[in-house]
């Protein structure tokens, strides 16, 4: 059963651009000649309001399985957070991940490609009702999806033609997004990094690369838990796997920590000792002394999580890995600032308007005007 939406100014309220456009950046041509095909590069759509108030531009980077569709409309038609924003006065630049939508894809540049799967395997059970199989404790309490969210209705339908391939392996996904993010901010200077899910690393990792150029960062349910998967699947929602798949606590990619990695037998992982709540994985962190993620300090961070996502679960773990390598950060779960009922696509979901208000209230509190 969802809530009835109302409609909210950013639907009704006319938009006034002074540019709109797409560009490249972050390719480089293959072969030992150069003239074989374009690896990483990155599509950027912007979109520049008549009345730009914000210094900084936000740049929006979706998550696994998505394109930046996410940011510029909902499945069921409405506006999305890339017209809060503008609305708001910011510049925003919103990404295709290399490989994947309208940024080039070719299996001899990346690798495997995971295969899309049928409705019901991963989209129905993960975000849109995930309150049918109830795979973990907190999903029986979504409510925010616009339909169903089950094949066959309308607005799932849509958002279901949406979903894309992507490159399978996560090493390779986040060294091609940090270096065309990287390249974006080169080109259009100091920014605010919103990330999804997958991309949550590509903020961590871009920020690390380009301290002085993120003058904040947005981390919507980011990639977790640190060190090792969580398995969120029935009587055994809890498990974590046994491979420890981000080597680096929350990346798979290397980052730069003080004292310095120098094998990955440095970077010592353990259970995190602190006492959990119900329905609360019990997660790692680094093993004493931590060492610290010295490029991301200063940067004003917010994590944000919804009420009945499988992150819900776990984005605790990544909390506790940042401020043990000494990155402070707000910690918000939207259930305790009374926005109820949200899944993982919070962005997509029937109050997708007053998660953005939260968002950009956050900002105008956190992140200095120069």
């Amino acid at each position: 059963m969802t809530q009835k939406s109302e409609q909210h100014p950013t639907d009704a309220t006319p938009l006034h651009l002074a540019d709109h456009g797409w560009f490249y950046v972050g390719g480089h041509y293959t072969g030992e000649m150069k003239d074989g095909p374009m690896s990483g590069a990155m599509y950027v759509e912007y979109f520049i309001p008549e009345h730009q108030t914000k210094h900084y531009p936000v740049v929006m980077f979706h998550g696994g399985g998505q394109t930046g569709t996410n940011f510029t409309g909902t499945p069921d038609g409405r506006r999305g957070w890339a017209h809060d924003f503008l609305l708001a006065g910011y510049a925003v630049y919103v990404i295709d991940q290399p490989g994947r939508g309208r940024s080039n894809y070719a299996e001899s540049l990346y690798g495997d490609y995971t295969g899309l799967k049928g409705p019901a395997d991963d989209v129905e059970g993960c975000f849109t009702a995930p309150e049918i199989p109830c795979n973990w404790p907190n999903a029986k309490k979504h409510t925010q999806w616009p339909g169903s969210g089950v094949h066959g209705d309308a607005v799932f339908d849509n958002f279901f033609a949406s979903q894309m391939n992507q490159i399978a392996n996560r090493t390779t996904v986040e060294g091609i997004n940090r270096d065309a993010g990287v390249a974006l901010l080169d080109r259009i200077g100091p920014s605010l990094l919103l990330t999804h899910s997958q991309s949550g690393p590509f903020g961590w990792l871009i920020a690390d690369a380009r301290p002085h150029l993120v003058k904040g960062i947005l981390a919507i349910e980011a990639n977790g838990p640190p060190f090792f998967a969580a398995k969120l699947s029935g009587d055994d929602w809890y498990r974590l796997s046994e491979k420890r798949e981000r080597q680096f606590g929350i990346t798979h990619q290397p980052m730069t920590f003080d004292p310095p990695v120098i094998g990955l037998e440095d970077l010592e992982a353990e259970l995190d000792p602190e006492p959990v709540g119900d329905g609360l994985i019990q997660g790692f962190i680094q093993k004493e002394p931590a060492r610290q993620l010295v490029n991301l300090r200063g940067i004003p961070i917010l994590m944000l999580g919804g009420e009945a996502s499988y992150h819900w679960t776990y984005d605790h773990c990544t909390s506790r890995f940042l401020t043990q390598a000494g990155v402070a950060h707000d910690f918000i779960r939207l259930e305790e600032r009374g926005i109820y009922g949200n899944g993982h696509m919070m962005m997509c979901e029937l109050n997708n308007h007053e998660i953005a208000d939260l968002l950009l209230g956050w900002l105008n509190d956190k992140v200095p005007a120069r």
